[in-house]
């Protein structure tokens, strides 16, 4: 009779609260869970993360470089290395896969590195970049035209062309910068870059600088001319016409002496 009056009373308590009934069912399913459950495959797989680093290099032409490919899966099945670059020596350890890159000539490449861990497989990604800083940054001696001097600034053998940033600087203040981010060239390249600029007197005497930047994402490359000061030029035109006033001038005087001489001996001539 006990026995059926508290099943009664928990068929009227589930009715009439069915979240009462809802954590019965859960209490009776971990119930039998805890009597028949079993542990989990061994292959099941196991959670890890996959680094490879640096994410980021920039060698010059035909350089090297290690990448170094970290995981924290205690037995991984597998490492490995995908890319397009020729690879050279790999060195392990725990935990760890060092992979050597040969003779990097492509400006940008990608390093995938490939684990897998019980059966599951996750990589990481490094961006590999080849850059050549420029042979010589050269700043012409700037020329006077009319009211505005040319300056002409020449950065040779520099790559890649399309990060490099080549800015005029006249006593420490810029007074023009030109990013050459549409050219997609893919060799060594020589750049010239002319602008005409209308000095006032505050630029007079002072120095003038050609700066050549490239940025890599992250790795900055800097050159730089040789500082040349910005000076008065005369103009060709008044030292034209002081020579032909002079010219002008002798031959007047050697005129007036000629005619003075003839008078002269005309009057010691005998009668």
């Amino acid at each position: 009779m006990g026995s059926l009056f508290s099943l009664s009373l928990l068929l009227f308590l589930a009715a009439a609260y069915p979240g009462v009934g809802s954590a019965l069912e859960r209490g009776t399913e971990r119930a039998r869970g805890s009597k028949g459950s079993s542990p989990p495959p061994s292959g099941t797989s196991v959670p890890f993360w996959v680094r490879l680093s640096p994410e980021f290099v920039a060698v010059p032409p035909g350089g090297s470089v290690w990448l170094n490919c970290s995981n924290s899966c205690p037995q991984p099945q597998s490492s490995s290395l995908r890319t397009r670059l020729q690879q050279g020596k790999t060195l392990r350890g725990p935990g760890w896969v060092l992979y050597q890159l040969l003779d990097v000539r492509a400006w940008s490449s990608q390093a995938h590195c490939f684990v897998t861990c019980s059966g599951k497989t996750r990589w990481a990604t490094a961006r590999i970049t080849t850059y050549k800083p420029p042979h010589s940054v050269i700043l012409e001696p700037p020329v006077l035209e009319g009211r505005k001097y040319t300056l002409r600034c020449h950065v040779t053998h520099v790559f890649p062309v399309g990060y490099l940033v080549v800015t005029l600087r006249c006593g420490g203040r810029i007074i023009y910068s030109e990013s050459l981010e549409r050219f997609t060239g893919l060799d060594l390249a020589n750049v010239t870059l002319t602008y005409e600029f209308p000095a006032g007197l505050r630029d007079l005497w002072q120095p003038v600088i050609c700066h050549a930047r490239l940025n890599l994402d992250g790795l900055v490359v800097r050159s730089s001319s040789a500082p040349i000061t910005l000076m008065i030029a005369w103009s060709p035109a008044p030292t034209a016409l002081a020579s032909c006033s002079i010219a002008a001038l002798v031959g007047i005087l050697l005129t007036v002496g000629a005619a003075y001489l003839y008078k002269y001996l005309a009057m010691k001539s005998p009668e």
